[in-house]
């Protein structure tokens, strides 16, 4: 592509995005191959070449959630022209801008995490150095990493959980990592990394930048800065290894059995005998003999971290069993990514071996208590905060956040374990109260029979028969369960060339709307601004074809899903059409 871009906004960026996936894809097969030399000469042409610093440019300028953050140099924000002076001016020197330290609260918790923002500048050439660097990690990367990797998440880690305690209960090493990212060893990750040259030092001065704290600068010897970019890649590749250590030490164990009793004798067997499933810093691993979980925290796990100045940590690790409470903390079952697991003694709704016997207990996978009430606090925070306002605004946020956990929390067991309907009668209850202090005598008014749904319940709604909103309770969505769920492909990666499987996963995630995945699905994966495909690391947002202003409805006929970007500029265009004028 010619550098002499006369406008951002005319830049081809169809032909930049597939000239960098097409890179990306040849890097992932060289690397597949374990032919480094050719991987390391196509990341060093992706990196020089224009497009690429064009899409980096544009994905933390435009894309990026947190784009008007600033860091040490107060820059928020860039104008076209400045943005194409950006892209023109990426390149590897070796140095970086502190990072800028601030500090973000843990949900649930008193704690507070360090977050360090880097400069705009830093931030586009970390986005550029992790297209080239992120397809030769995911043809390394183990079959059980979840975290920070396209196109998998949180529900393909509980599933191969599933598949595992499916049938027979085993033991569990719930392990945490503690400040994994603070703590990582500098000079251990380099090493990891195995790359020389330009590369490799402009990794060790984002590593060495530092923090600045108001006025307060501080050394950064050792860890990631979590903020930056490239840091959750560089957090996998420093725990990277340790499920193929776990194998081969399983594989040279002994006296190990099946089930039924019968000795295992194979390789394979002893391998598949043991489960390590790693989201980010939290891992779990599975065995039906609590020994060799004990031998593998001490001979394997503990001094595989202390190598990358790691260590477990001890409030949030615990050993125990998914049936039975015979364990260190006399409990049962464990929580894992928001989840409760555990087996419960059953005869009806047993689980089943191999031969198809009844074993007496079933695996169910449910919403954390932690997160139950966390979710019910968040709930009446939005109650207090809309002590005075319209009905339709208390609905609109309570709908926002009963759709984003129902969302996550629906593939699992919560139509077993009765999780919603205990969500919804709590809902109820502070809904009545708020009406009450709201109306007073007349708070039964919030309530109606919807003629146009078919549930028997009543409806919280703002009382306008002309244009009623009704609220959406935990109960309305579908009932999809984790046993439909179909996991990740082990070996799979985004970077194969696939794209048919995979945009038929992203249309198909947990974790996305039920509009934007009908959208995704009706437009065949594309984009109907620009017509480019929706590619894994793209926003999308749903855009009213016929602005809302000018009348427009959000029924799916006038709605359509359009990249960030594309949405920004189309909203530009509208934003000069007077409202009296005619839309077509």
């Amino acid at each position: 592509m010619n550098m002499s871009v006369v406008e951002w906004k005319h830049a081809p960026w169809l032909q930049a995005k597939e000239h960098v996936f097409k890179y990306q894809k040849l890097i992932y097969l060289a690397s597949k191959e374990n032919d480094m030399p050719r991987v390391r000469k196509l990341q060093h042409e992706l990196i020089k070449s224009f497009e690429a610093r064009l899409v980096a440019t544009r994905k933390v300028t435009q894309d990026n959630k947190g784009k008007k953050t600033a860091g040490v140099d107060g820059r928020k924000t860039l104008t076209p022209p400045e943005r194409l002076v950006l892209a023109k001016n990426l390149t590897l020197t070796g140095k970086s801008s502190p990072v800028k330290r601030i500090w973000i609260p843990k949900p649930g918790t008193t704690e507070k995490r360090p977050l360090g923002i880097p400069t705009i500048y830093d931030r586009a050439l970390q986005a550029l150095v992790l297209s080239a660097l992120e397809p030769e990690w995911e043809a390394k990367f183990e079959p059980n990493s979840y975290g920070f990797r396209p196109c998998r998440n949180c529900h393909d880690a509980i599933k191969q959980i599933k598949l595992s305690l499916k049938s027979r209960c085993k033991y569990v090493l719930d392990a945490d990592i503690a400040k994994c990212f603070d703590n990582i060893n500098q000079t251990a990750l380099l090493d990891k990394l195995g790359l020389r040259g330009k590369l490799r030092r402009q990794i060790k001065a984002w590593l060495k930048s530092g923090c600045l704290e108001g006025k307060i600068f501080t050394d950064t010897i050792q860890g990631t800065p979590q903020g930056g970019v490239i840091s959750p890649l560089l957090a996998n590749v420093a725990l990277h290894g340790l499920e193929y250590k776990l194998k081969e030490f399983a594989s040279n164990l002994k006296n190990l059995k099946f089930s039924s009793g019968k000795p295992m004798t194979t390789i394979l067997d002893k391998k598949n005998s043991l489960t390590y499933i790693r989201y980010a810093d939290d891992f779990v691993l599975l065995h039906a003999d609590r020994q060799v979980i004990v031998d593998c925290r001490e001979k394997i796990i503990l001094p595989w971290l202390t190598k990358m100045g790691l260590v477990l940590k001890l409030s949030k690790t615990r050993l125990a069993h998914s049936l039975y409470v015979d364990c260190e903390e006399k409990k049962a079952g464990f929580n894992f990514l928001g989840f409760t697991i555990r087996h419960f003694p059953s005869v009806s709704g047993s689980s089943k071996n191999t031969k198809g016997e009844q074993l007496g207990y079933r695996l169910l996978i449910s919403p954390s208590k932690e997160k139950c009430n966390i979710h019910q606090k968040r709930i009446s925070e939005i109650l207090r905060k809309h002590r005075n306002s319209p009905p339709e605004a208390l609905i609109k946020d309570l709908t926002l956040t009963i759709t984003g956990w129902t969302n996550y929390f629906a593939v699992s067991d919560v139509w077993v374990t009765h999780t919603l309907k205990k969500q919804d009668t709590l809902l109820f209850r502070k809904l009545t109260r708020w009406a009450k202090h709201r109306d007073g005598k007349q708070s039964e008014s919030f309530w109606v029979y919807p003629p146009d749904l078919k549930s028997k319940a009543k409806r919280f709604w703002n009382r306008n028969k002309e244009n009623p909103v009704f609220l959406k309770y935990h109960q309305d969505i579908k009932k999809p369960t984790i046993t439909k769920y179909v996991k990740v492909k082990d070996t799979a990666s985004y970077y194969d060339g696939n794209m048919l499987y995979w945009l038929k996963r992203m249309g198909n995630s947990p974790g996305t709307s039920l509009k934007i995945a009908t959208l995704f699905r009706k437009q065949k994966s594309k984009c109907q601004f620009c017509g480019g495909i929706f590619y894994h690391d793209d926003v999308m947002e749903i855009d009213h074809i016929k602005p809302r202003r000018l009348g427009g409805t959000s029924r799916y006929e006038n709605l359509q899903l359009l990249h960030r970007h594309c949405h920004d500029v189309k909203t530009s265009q509208e934003s000069s059409l007077p409202k009296d004028s005619k839309f077509e």
